[in-house]
């Protein structure tokens, strides 16, 4: 994986599961935590154009969710209630290093999803949020339900499937265009080398645990969407308008949930909308937490 190319530290958290490792960067400013999403994603893949921007005015620190990046191995599933766990541990480290109460959480798809949870779990540690393509949130008709549930139940399934896929420069290059930038983008090499090495540790496999335990055999086991309405902090919600994996119509529903909630939708971009967008995003974000 490249190095991030701003100065920046690591912070390492020491768990009874593994070792959480954490990228802090900023000398002064409110604290912003980053989190990615799920699968094949770390903080330096989700976060490496914003936190330079974020940088300039924040403190920030990006995760790796347990089983990305560095946060590896790691023992145990990393399901809903554990990542809301690992939050519980990260936060008051990020807390504590920023010498602040409350912090602003920005989180993609998973991310996203866990970024929605902790607002409504931990209300009183979070000042603003941004949630972009959060997962969370959707829902299947019932015969696609049924077949997703039977993948997730069974992971060497999905492996196998995804395995393959990803273990050529080819194949990332087709899952990338298909499924996370449908559009033109400056660093799209380097995005493909990033996500291939990524894959290549992961052993091929595309789904989370958080994923695969999301889903129920009837119906989804983690939908925040009943809870949203109790979200008393400042809310913006990014989406793409041609992201595969999450309907903007999900979204757009989301933030009309949320008392107060913004809701941008960026035109042409996909899955990884901080990716094709991240000036966009960027500004959108800055502006927002400011």
């Amino acid at each position: 994986m490249r190095p991030l190319e701003i100065e920046h530290e690591i912070i390492r958290i020491d768990r009874p599961e593994g070792r959480l490792q954490v990228i802090a960067a900023g000398d002064s400013g409110p604290p912003v935590l980053l989190l990615s999403g799920a699968g094949i994603d770390n903080a330096l893949l989700s976060w490496r154009r914003l936190i330079p921007q974020l940088a300039r005015t924040h403190r920030v620190f990006a995760l790796d969710w347990p089983h990305q990046g560095s946060s590896r191995p790691w023992s145990g599933v990393a399901d809903h209630p554990a990542l809301l766990g690992v939050l519980d541990a990260v936060v008051p480290v990020v807390l504590e290093t920023a010498d602040a109460e409350m912090l602003d959480l920005v989180g993609l798809s998973q991310g996203g999803a866990m970024t929605l949870a902790y607002a409504i779990e931990r209300a009183e540690s979070i000042r603003r949020l941004v949630a972009m393509a959060p997962g969370g949130i959707i829902s299947f008709p019932p015969v696609v339900h049924q077949a997703l549930w039977l993948i997730a139940r069974f992971s060497g399934l999905t492996t196998a499937v995804t395995s393959r896929m990803f273990r050529t420069r080819a194949g990332i290059e087709r899952f990338v265009r298909s499924s996370l930038i449908p559009g033109p983008v400056d660093d799209f090499d380097e995005i493909v080398e990033d996500v291939l090495e990524e894959a290549t540790r992961l052993g091929g496999t595309g789904a989370s645990d958080w994923q695969n335990a999301s889903i129920g055999p009837l119906r989804m086991r983690v939908d925040l969407r009943p809870r949203l309405g109790e979200i008393r902090r400042p809310a913006l919600l990014i989406q793409g308008a041609k992201d595969a994996g999450i309907s903007p119509r999900f979204t757009a529903a989301a933030a009309r949930r949320i008392p107060g909630a913004r809701y941008e939708l960026i035109d042409g971009a996909g899955h990884w909308v901080n990716r094709q967008e991240p000036e966009r995003v960027g500004r959108l974000v800055t502006e927002f937490l400011a």
